[in-house]
């Protein structure tokens, strides 16, 4: 949470902007925004090699509320895994708003998964490094997706 409060009320003139259409950028250009859209974007055609291209190194993802990866194998073994069972993608940003170098997103992260259709509402934020993402925050509703998937 306290990711989040260091956004102060710019952060929420940021979401209000965002959900109007606008892009807010506070202390910095809207870069990082456009690096994110990219990365959404490779994520939407299932390109691995391409989602990978986004990341440092030492990148961590941390996927709430399971425990944190780093590095960019470990990141992409979890990615690989999520995105293989899925016949298809469709990441949508409602709002997107950057501050420094951290990006927040308000998604809806569509799958389709064994015939079923996966719409889960995630928040993510993302710190970004030499325009490359450092660390990766994404938070859900666990009950929501497992609702969804259920066999």
């Amino acid at each position: 949470m306290r990711e989040w409060l260091r956004f102060g009320v710019a952060g929420v003139v940021a979401i209000g902007l965002a959900s109007q259409g606008r892009v807010f950028a506070q202390g910095a250009d809207a870069r990082g925004v456009d690096t994110i859209r990219a990365f959404v974007a490779a994520f939407n055609v299932k390109d691995i090699d391409a989602v990978m291209t986004f990341f440092t190194a030492d990148a961590v993802y941390h996927n709430m509320p399971s425990a944190p990866v780093q590095g960019t194998e470990a990141v992409r073994k979890v990615i690989t895994a999520f995105v293989s069972s899925a016949s298809k993608v469709d990441w949508e940003i409602l709002r997107i708003a950057q501050s420094g170098n951290t990006v927040l997103t308000e998604r809806i992260d569509r799958f389709a998964i064994n015939g079923k259709d996966v719409a889960l509402p995630v928040m993510g934020a993302f710190d970004l490094r030499d325009g490359k993402i450092a660390a990766w925050r994404d938070y859900f509703d666990m009950a929501t997706w497992q609702k969804q998937t259920a066999r």
